[in-house]
């Protein structure tokens, strides 16, 4: 048996490392994905007010700060027994919109794009971000302007563009200020441009990639994501949706308080990351994905023009329910659309000018739970406080968390399918790493150990030599 290391995988958030076993012929007889970093935010937050933990929460990571701080305050509003007034409610979606736009471009331009198109067995030292300005300029630059127009409507809003104070229990603490919802609409036009050519780019390299298409994790699951009434995508305030690899419905109109009957967590030992699974089926059986894909699989449309004409190609081309990880990036190209078209509806309304934007209260209740859909999939937080207001416990379970199981399958075929040990390419082993990158895990955010994690020690001698390696 010999092993092949993928260490670390690079292009995504955090750190991680694949092992890829190959038995005697050459063949992927096995493989593991391993997250090797834990944060621990969930024990040291216990005896801080619950009030500070959207501030807290959001030094998880710095890609996703606006995801927790939401997610984190609609836990105080419950523990407060509150309803933020609506402006504050149309705010905190204007900045998550934000958050969606910056955080997609940045997935795709900057961490996937070099893959997408450079190719898969293109020079390493040119599969990057300086190789896709050298190649394509001016796709470069509207990669660089899209993230920028999500991080100035974020700076706009909360006067920084990284773990603002401004997203509080009960709303949010200023209101918005004519000269930015100004600003933001006159950027829309060029925002909405660059999003399009990003997807008609994609669009038209799609045909290269039929293999990678039918191999990047194309096993059947479960699907997980927020929708509203009419079954369009809620990020910030729907219910949570569960359908099958059909598109048929397991579970519907599930409610942040009520997340502990459907979603239980398991540890596993190659990860620090939980592996949270569908608890009616079980573990390992109820495995499920969650992000732009999920999302795409699980909601009847955007309720945006542009967007739902562009998902009704997409569906005319891979069917209702698409299994392909491959095409998270074609879900969350559309989300970008859909995104961009919400900011100008939030925006278009003089209401969203409004002065009252906090409500305010003490201790109410001694447990809250929040949810959110976070870019890279559900985000739940659950306290439980003392009656002055004291953490007294909390979890964490994460957008990546969710997407672990599924993850280290798709590893696994992916492997099966590229790595060939008797005619390696270094090409083959990036296709196991962009599998990863399809999903645009955010492993800071996700290593909240649950149990005894996975612990590696390696001895070596003075000059570097292993001797031993135990696990």
């Amino acid at each position: 048996m010999k092993k092949l290391v993928i260490h670390p995988v690079t292009r995504i958030e955090g750190h991680a490392k694949i092992d890829v076993y190959l038995d005697d012929a050459g063949h992927v007889a096995d493989t593991h994905f391993h997250v090797t970093q834990v944060r621990g935010f969930e024990k040291f937050t216990e005896g801080r007010p619950y009030y500070e933990m959207p501030g807290i929460t959001a030094r998880v990571c710095g890609i996703c700060p606006i995801s927790h701080q939401l997610a984190s305050a609609k836990t105080c509003d419950a523990i407060m027994a509150v309803s933020p007034p609506p402006a504050a409610v149309k705010l905190r979606e204007l900045v998550h919109a934000a958050q969606f736009v910056q955080s997609h471009a940045l997935s795709f331009f900057h961490l996937s794009a070099p893959d997408l198109l450079l190719g898969f067995d293109s020079d390493p030292a040119r599969r990057n971000i300086f190789g896709i300005i050298e190649e394509n300029p001016e796709l470069a630059k509207a990669g660089i302007g899209l993230r920028k127009f999500g991080q100035d409507l974020i700076e706009g809003l909360a006067q920084e563009r990284v773990h603002p104070g401004w997203i509080v229990p009960g709303g949010v603490n200023a209101p918005l200020k004519p000269e930015v919802r100004d600003r933001t609409l006159a950027a829309l036009p060029a925002a909405r441009a660059a999003a399009d050519r990003a997807l008609e780019t994609l669009k038209g390299a799609l045909d290269s990639f039929s293999e990678e298409i039918a191999h990047f994790g194309s096993g059947p699951t479960m699907y997980a994501g927020l929708t509203n009434e009419s079954g369009e995508p809620d990020w910030y305030d729907g219910l949570l949706q569960f359908r099958d690899a059909s598109g048929g419905l397991v579970a519907a109109d599930v409610r942040a308080c009520d997340y502990p009957e459907f979603i239980g967590e398991a540890a596993v030992r190659r990860s620090y990351m939980k592996a949270p699974y569908f608890k009616p089926r079980g573990y390992p059986g109820g495995v499920y994905r969650v992000g732009p894909l999920a999302r795409v699989n699980v909601a009847q449309g955007f309720g945006t023009p542009a967007a739902d004409r562009e998902l009704a190609e997409y569906r005319q081309r891979f069917g209702e329910c698409p299994q392909s990880s491959f095409l998270f990036h074609y879900a969350r190209l559309l989300e970008l659309i859909h995104g961009i078209e919400k900011i100008e509806r939030i925006l278009e309304p003089a209401t969203i000018l409004s002065k009252h934007v906090r409500a305010r209260a003490g201790v109410n209740a001694l447990e809250g739970m929040g949810m959110i859909e976070a870019p890279r999939g559900i985000l739940i937080h659950h306290y439980k406080v003392d009656e002055s207001g004291a953490i007294r416990w909390a979890n964490l379970i994460v957008a990546t968390g969710h997407n672990n199981l599924a993850m280290d399958h798709d590893i696994g075929e992916v492997a099966r399918h590229f790595v060939d040990g008797n005619n390696f390419k270094e090409g083959m082993l990036n296709r196991v790493s962009a599998l990863v990158r399809a999903y645009d895990p955010c492993l800071s955010c996700s290593t909240h150990a649950n149990g005894m994690p996975a612990v590696t020690i390696a001895l070596r001698s003075s000059d570097g030599e292993l001797i031993k390696m135990v696990d």
